[in-house]
């Protein structure tokens, strides 16, 4: 739990509020119940009010703390209903805007907006692209940002230290090609795109105590092989350095060059960030679902994720297959980037 002292110490100081969408799971009742008892954070429930609580008594789950909110009687609903409309003019009408902020996806993501709550953790049973949606539809990428991107971090205990790494994106973006205009011009490359996904894992990992030496992947080192994501990697670099000059970032390199000091002094002996690396960045999803899920189990990592990058405030999202103490983590996480 050596991670996570400095963010339940923070949140203590400064106390937060945290929505979860999915308010009667008995995964969320659990984890809401340790938040409350250890007071760590505000808690709102969305859900029917009399499911919600039965849920809870039914697995002994203590939420008095926690505010319970329904879509469908919640009394200022018509107010985010106007606010969202101005947010999405021309593209939903209010009659849509009605009928989305009756699901507790976008009614959460509305309160996160309104000022209600801080962050939000979605996901217990919502799709990924149900918990992103909203936030790219309401609470919007931040300025700079194009897209959003994602990042785990991976944490162990060897030798009585403590190892953290960040790899991203292993969840939101499928792959990256170049956005075009109506006549064909590129407006935003796809090695642009790969870049921002290495700046923002980058201060992600920042934010979790880790210094980032940023590897961009491929299966080739410096050019040793050609095709696949090789030009992709080595020209995000270039785009990282314009992105964020101070940024420690190398490649495009093979795996092995990024992390074995040995391997590094034959492939790549002049570079700051061979044999060193600590913050991966993959280019294709692939690729990078694969490796977090390898160093998850046969490394002996617990990782955490995926945490969303690029928006303007805190959204989470969880596995379908996660239990009560990952949801626990990750709303001290999530409610700690507040």
């Amino acid at each position: 739990m050596g991670m996570f002292d400095k963010l339940i110490a923070n949140l203590k100081a400064e106390k937060k509020t945290i929505v979860f969408t999915e308010g009667s799971d008995a995964r969320i009742l659990t984890a809401a119940d340790r938040l409350l008892k250890e007071g760590l954070m505000g808690v709102i429930l969305c859900g029917n009010v009399d499911e919600v609580k039965a849920a809870a008594a039914a697995g002994n789950f203590n939420i008095d703390g926690a505010e319970i909110l329904d879509p469908a009687t919640y009394p200022e609903m018509d107010a985010l209903v106007a606010q969202m409309v101005e947010l999405r003019k021309g593209k939903m009408t209010e009659e849509e805007v009605r009928a989305a902020l009756a699901k507790s996806n976008y009614f959460g993501t509305m309160l996160v907006k309104a000022g209600k709550a801080d962050a939000l953790l979605g996901g217990a049973t919502y799709s990924t692209a149900d918990t992103v949606r909203p936030a790219l539809q309401i609470i919007k990428t931040k300025k700079g940002s194009n897209l959003v991107s994602s990042s785990f971090i991976l944490f162990r205990e060897k030798d009585g230290k403590e190892e953290k790494i960040a790899m991203g994106d292993c969840a939101i973006n499928l792959g990256y090609t170049d956005r075009l205009d109506k006549d064909g011009n590129v407006v935003l490359s796809a090695a642009r795109q790969l870049a921002e996904v290495a700046v923002e894992t980058a201060r992600t990992a920042d934010f979790f105590g880790i210094d980032p030496k940023v590897a961009v992947l491929s299966f080739s080192t410096y050019g040793s092989g050609k095709g696949g994501t090789v030009q992709l990697s080595h020209d995000a670099v270039i785009e990282a350095r314009k992105l964020d000059p101070e940024l420690v970032i190398d490649g495009e390199f093979q795996f092995d060059a990024a992390v074995s000091a040995e391997v590094a002094k034959t492939k790549c002996p002049d570079s700051k960030v061979a044999g060193q690396a600590n913050t991966f960045i993959f280019p294709l999803i692939e690729a990078g679902n694969i490796g977090y899920k390898i160093a998850q189990r046969l490394g002996g990592y617990e990782a955490y994720g995926p945490i969303l990058q690029g928006l303007n405030a805190p959204i989470n999202d969880l596995s379908r297959g996660c239990n009560a103490d990952e949801v626990y983590k990750m709303a001290i996480i999530t409610a700690g980037m507040a």
